[in-house]
């Protein structure tokens, strides 16, 4: 009577832990297996990681289209008064990088810059006798829609006298961000 009883329960056994087997590994699989990551980036986890200059839940934006093209300034400076000017910004050697012409109504050379993700940098530099450097933040208006303004907050320093024209980088008492619209 044993003998009978050995020979259905070990298959049953066995086919038990084939089915909890399976069932265990196909709960387990691969998040990144439908996943398609553009431009170089790299599936993890079931999220794409981009390479930098990228964006976007498969990496198929670059992040710097929207910072381009012709932007309408608005600012006040802490030692400059109320001004409206045009500027441009264009793209550069780097999938990253930008030059910004006309900034501060002033320079006549472009001024580097460069993207990351939402972030416009401006990398301490000096032209014409000014070192300028900043950041701004761009997002979306009523009027443009996602991506029509962006906040600047950078300073422009005299190399001469060595005073700073502040535009929002050290708080609202001094002075208020320059106001870029397309």
């Amino acid at each position: 009577m044993k003998t009978p009883l050995k020979k259905i329960l070990i298959p049953a056994l066995i086919t038990i832990a084939a089915f909890c087997s399976l069932a265990w590994f196909s709960c387990n699989r691969d998040k990144c297996k439908t996943i398609v990551c553009a431009n170089g980036g790299v599936c993890s986890q079931g999220a794409c990681t981009c390479k930098s200059g990228y964006q976007g839940a498969n990496c198929e934006t670059i992040a710097r289209l929207k910072f381009l093209g012709n932007w309408e300034v608005f600012e006040k400076g802490s030692i400059t008064n109320a001004a409206q000017y045009p500027i441009s910004i264009e793209a550069s050697d780097n999938i990253t990088n930008v030059v910004i012409r006309n900034l501060f109504n002033y320079f006549q050379v472009p001024i580097s810059g460069y993207v990351s993700n939402d972030t416009l940098y401006i990398p301490n530099q000096q032209y014409e006798g000014k070192v300028v450097f900043g950041v701004g933040y761009i997002y979306s208006n009523t009027t443009y829609g996602q991506y029509g303004s962006i906040s600047m907050h950078y300073e422009v320093i005299d190399t001469a006298t060595n005073v700073p024209d502040d535009f929002g980088v050290y708080g609202p008492d001094l002075s208020a961000p320059s106001a870029w619209n397309k």
